[in-house]
């Protein structure tokens, strides 16, 4: 675009495609996601009660997207058990978050401009599992944008679409929490993030790769409504949900 050449940041936006995920954004991903899962009602009583239904929960809460596209893609379910690294690095993350000493770990996370940052890196892992679904739909249904957009939306926001199964895990059937109900900001952005990839594939977007990763990547960071949600300045005290 004629634009990201005249503001001189088609360096940015290649050098920002070429981002390796592993290990610091996944890092943040499995923080962010697991501390997401403790602050759900009655998380921490199901932690102290049965720390494997907690641990299955977190995985879905890290893995979900990529669990619930692989069923669309007919695949096997289990095929993210198959990365051991990633599975051994999220489970860390899930122990220290809820069985820490002293809650340190929970607690440094919830300082403001800790947690500022990795929800921000949070997000910009939620373009490339997009994108990751988008191409994976592309391979296998070449021109399918329906197809793409499903993927792309179910590997970015998996872990938001498979709540109700994840509830059920910890005892818990709130039918009228579905994500297709009511979807939360994180599905919403995922779903647009997924349509503007799966029209960049099929060419009906005039934009090339980077630049569009570079602009949404930008517009999620920026406009992540979580980042200003009152509690983060007052977190409930160690012990409470």
């Amino acid at each position: 675009m004629d634009l990201f050449r005249l503001l001189n940041v088609n360096e940015l936006a290649v050098a920002l495609s070429r981002i390796n995920m592993f290990p610091y954004f996944e890092v943040a991903h499995y923080i962010v996601s697991v501390m997401s899962l403790r602050e759900q009602p009655g998380a921490l009583e199901v932690s102290r009660r049965s720390p494997l239904a907690c641990w299955f929960s977190a995985m879905l809460h890290c893995f979900g997207g990529a669990v619930l596209s692989g069923v669309i893609m007919a695949e096997a379910p289990v095929e993210p058990l198959a990365n051991s690294t990633n599975i051994l690095l999220a489970s860390l993350m899930w122990y220290v978050v809820f069985y820490c000493p002293q809650d340190m770990v929970y607690s440094c996370a919830t300082i403001l401009p800790i947690r500022l940052v990795l929800t921000a890196m949070k997000e910009v892992t939620r373009t490339w599992k997009v994108l990751g679904g988008v191409t994976q739909a592309s391979k296998k249904y070449k021109d399918s944008l329906f197809v793409m957009i499903a993927v792309g939306w179910t590997k970015g926001a998996g872990g938001g679409l498979m709540s109700n199964f994840e509830q059920l895990v910890r005892g818990i059937w709130k039918p009228e929490t579905n994500e297709l109900l009511k979807m939360t900001y994180p599905t919403k952005v995922t779903l647009i993030g997924s349509v503007l990839f799966s029209l960049q594939q099929c060419q009906y977007l005039p934009m090339n790769r980077p630049q569009l990763m570079l602009l949404y990547t930008t517009f999620i960071v920026i406009n992540k409504r979580e980042l200003f949600y009152p509690q983060w300045f007052n977190p409930p005290p160690r012990g409470m949900v």
